[in-house]
């Protein structure tokens, strides 16, 4: 049996790709989406869904949960682009609960590779590496104060959890 592993490679590449012109944060999902050719409609979803995504020929719709926080939607967009920049043939994919899988004891076990990837693809698109050292070097943040990675997060739009968990996978604190 092959064990599938996340390909961190080729999801940052991909995300590089999406980003194209775009040199500063925040990034904005929806003309990543338009790019891509994906219309992005905010929906009355239940609680422990977080995104849809609908693919029908050369249709594209990603569906976000309109009760979910600004930060929280912006990170489900980013990862409904993320399974369609990378993975093929799901007509339909709803997250539910939405759980973020980084590098840790489940993701390291492959057990969801497509969450794994839209995940980390996500993280890239929104927060890109090359962006957040150039910040962290310019801004001369002090992680001791707590302030400092809200004020980053904020650059970013995301949230203080999504940014702790991507400079933490960069080991940048």
């Amino acid at each position: 049996m092959t064990v599938l592993k996340p390909s961190y490679l080729r999801v940052r590449r991909r995300a590089e790709e999406a980003l194209q012109n775009l040199t500063q944060p925040p990034v904005d999902v929806m003309a990543v989406a338009a790019r891509l050719g994906a219309e992005v409609r905010p929906f009355d979803l239940s609680a422990d869904v977080s995104g849809i995504l609908y693919r029908e020929g050369d249709r594209r719709v990603i569906v976000v949960n309109q009760h979910h926080s600004v930060v929280r939607q912006r990170f489900t967009i980013a990862h409904e682009i993320g399974h369609l920049a990378l993975h093929k043939g799901e007509a339909v994919h709803v997250d539910e609960k939405f759980p973020i899988y980084f590098r840790d004891g489940r993701s390291t076990t492959a057990e969801n590779v497509l969450e794994i990837e839209a995940n980390a693809f996500a993280a890239n698109l929104l927060m890109p590496a090359d962006w957040l050292r150039a910040d962290l070097d310019s801004m001369r943040i002090d992680f001791s104060d707590d302030e400092a990675l809200v004020r980053l997060a904020d650059r970013y739009q995301v949230s203080t959890q999504a940014m702790a968990l991507r400079l933490a996978s960069l080991a940048l604190i």
